[in-house]
């Protein structure tokens, strides 16, 4: 069996190495701020590494589940010089492709192969293993990880090379964040134009334009269950600033994008903590922006 490293034993990290232990992979862990997970990894038969550098060389594969490319950036900086030739980095966060394509070619380097395998899905999800992975990478490596991810994905869609998984997360994220944009201003309207929030719901859900982005997104703005959909405003606004900067290198008019982007930046940057607001709580940002009170 392959001995795996996590780095990253967060809200979908700690499923995600639940599982992996469960199928019998030797599993190495770091502890970060929260020791629960770490604890209970332990339990389950996981080693904690003292450092990084630890973990880096206990592992054939090392999973990253981290906020972002700069935090990523830093754990391969570490990996790439700890590592063996034949190891594979794969980052399961949501980065941006520029910095994945220049990651995986310093790797390369090393002898170090990359899968980027961003996630979709809940932590709900991830402690089932009923993930689903948009992954790229080499079809040799491919080869060797799918088994590795099926312990905790449900679904994988292997989309190309180095970057893609990263390029068609952004996509995903670009329709989940613009639904919650476009949802936030309907339902300002709504309120503002005398029809209310539970008339709007109870027209559009059920209805062709119901989907399951909508049912978790409504489980705030109409039940009041602030983690019907734990994705924080600040991972909304930092996936969205990286769909553009890939548009930009694309060289493709996102005008839409824009416009979603400014509408997290809004909460964001209006006192919104995005440490603990999540993407439904963009109702109420939205609401107060156009001197809506929704109680």
């Amino acid at each position: 069996m392959e001995k795996i490293g996590f780095v990253g034993v967060g809200l979908m990290g700690h499923g995600m190495a639940a599982n992996l232990l469960a199928a019998g992979h030797p599993l190495t862990v770091v502890a970060h701020r929260n020791r629960g997970p770490v604890d209970d990894l332990v339990s389950r038969g996981a080693v904690e590494a003292a450092d990084l550098a630890a973990l880096a060389r206990a592992s054939d594969i090392v999973h990253i589940c981290a906020p972002g490319s700069p935090q990523v950036e830093a754990i391969v900086e570490v990996l790439a010089a700890e590592m063996l030739k034949g190891g594979i980095v794969v980052d399961c966060s949501t980065s941006n492709p520029v910095s994945t394509e220049a990651l995986a070619a310093r790797l390369a380097e090393r002898g170090i192969d990359w899968v980027d395998a961003p996630l979709g899905g809940t932590p709900v999800q991830a402690e089932a293993g009923e993930l689903a992975a948009m992954v790229g990478a080499t079809p040799e490596v491919f080869a060797r990880i799918e088994p590795v991810l099926r312990t905790w994905a449900g679904t994988i869609a292997h989309v190309g090379g180095p970057a893609a998984g990263h390029k068609m997360k952004l996509l995903n994220n670009f329709l989940a964040m613009g639904y919650g944009a476009l949802y936030s201003e309907a339902l300002a309207l709504a309120e503002k134009a005398g029809l209310g929030t539970d008339t709007f719901d109870s027209v559009i859900r059920g209805s062709r334009m119901d989907c399951g982005f909508y049912q978790t997104f409504m489980g705030y703005a109409v039940e009041g269950n602030r983690e019907a959909h734990k994705f924080t405003l600040t991972n909304a606004l930092k996936d969205m600033t990286y769909l553009s900067a890939m548009a930009g290198g694309t060289g493709v008019a996102n005008p839409i994008g824009a416009a979603i982007r400014n509408s997290y930046a809004l909460a964001v940057n209006t006192g919104g903590d995005g440490a603990e607001d999540y993407v439904p709580h963009l109702v109420d940002y939205i609401a107060r922006a156009n001197g809506v009170d929704r109680g």
